[in-house]
């Protein structure tokens, strides 16, 4: 199993648990050209370590300094980089870029127990939003946010002081078939921050030698996909062009939340696949959440440039809606 995206949170919980001390940093706000997205986050150990970012460049620099004096304080702080700061001018915020960080210290403000809820509920692949701000009281919610857990997007409340930090679960592709499309599709997943997963009972296809150090699966796909789960940051990928392997995995799908199900094969057959599905009860609305014939048209030709599509069409569904 591959290590989810980022562990930023549980590192700043490993450097307390251990003594060092330890703050987050988050951007809570971004103007003009930021290079990094309001949510991302900069782990400070008191001894210096970083992990993570929030500017990707040298505003890290002027951050560690801050966060280790909230560390040694006990107090949070709010910081603010523009273009008239140096340190913002040199990772390309000259553009009218400006930043706004937050840098929380770990037990003194935001609370161990909050953070040690967080990490469990990202390690069970459970959304949560924490709650907070420079006086707001630091909390994990699990509903009332629906809109800004399926758009990924962290912000501040209408009240300006209240700031909504999204923990989603990590996105997961699970490509049911190990074929040539699938090798060209599961490094590039990963690379878009996806943890792919692979399902196929032909062990001479799901092999180590063709997908080395990937997880996968030789079980039917309907048994693999239930194993795996199916949630709402889990996106399908149907590749066997064989109905016997597709379709017992499709039901699974159609009768969960995943964001996003694909499935190779021709307008033909797409067509035949449809029929299959009426025939077993489907309604026409749980159909038309399949993708097929799979990805983006953009023309494709070959394994690589079909993977590309899929994964072009994956993002538009999950940042777009279907």
């Amino acid at each position: 199993m591959q290590q989810r995206f980022d562990d930023i949170p549980e590192t700043a919980l490993a450097w307390h648990r251990a003594g060092k001390g330890a703050a987050l940093a988050t951007v809570v706000e971004t103007w003009g050209s930021a290079p990094r997205r309001v949510g991302s986050q900069l782990a400070i150990s008191g001894e210096g370590e970083i992990e993570g970012s929030v500017s990707g460049g040298c505003v890290e620099g002027a951050v560690v300094a801050e966060a280790l004096d909230a560390i040694e304080d006990g107090k949070p702080v709010m910081l603010e980089y523009g273009v008239s700061d140096g340190d913002a001018f040199a990772v390309g915020l000259a553009c009218g870029g400006t930043i706004r960080v937050l840098v929380e210290p770990i037990g003194s403000v935001m609370p161990v127990e909050v953070l040690e809820d967080l990490v469990l509920a990202r390690e069970s692949r459970i959304p949560v939003a924490y709650i907070t701000g420079v006086e707001a009281e630091r909390r994990l919610v699990k509903e009332g946010y629906a809109n800004r857990f399926r758009m990924d997007r962290s912000g501040f409340e209408d009240d300006g002081e209240t700031f909504v930090a999204i923990h989603n679960p990590p996105l997961r592709m699970i490509i049911v078939g190990a074929v040539h499309i699938a090798q060209a599709l599961v490094p590039m997943a990963r690379i878009a921050g996806y943890d792919p997963l692979l399902i196929d009972p032909r062990e001479s296809f799901g092999s180590e030698a063709r997908f080395p150090n990937e997880t996968i699966l030789h079980d039917w796909p309907d048994e693999g996909v239930q194993a795996f789960g199916l949630d709402q940051r889990t996106a399908l990928v149907l590749l066997t062009h064989d109905p016997k392997l597709d379709d017992p995995a499709l039901e699974q799908a159609l009768a969960s939340d995943v964001f996003y199900i694909g499935a190779l094969g021709s307008s033909r057959t797409h067509a035949k696949r449809v029929a299959r599905l009426e025939e077993k009860g489907f309604t026409a609305d749980q159909i038309a959440r399949i993708h097929g014939p799979v990805g983006l048209d953009i023309g494709a030709a070959g394994p690589s440039e079909i993977a590309v599509s899929i994964l072009a069409e994956a993002t538009q569904v999950l940042r777009k809606g279907a």
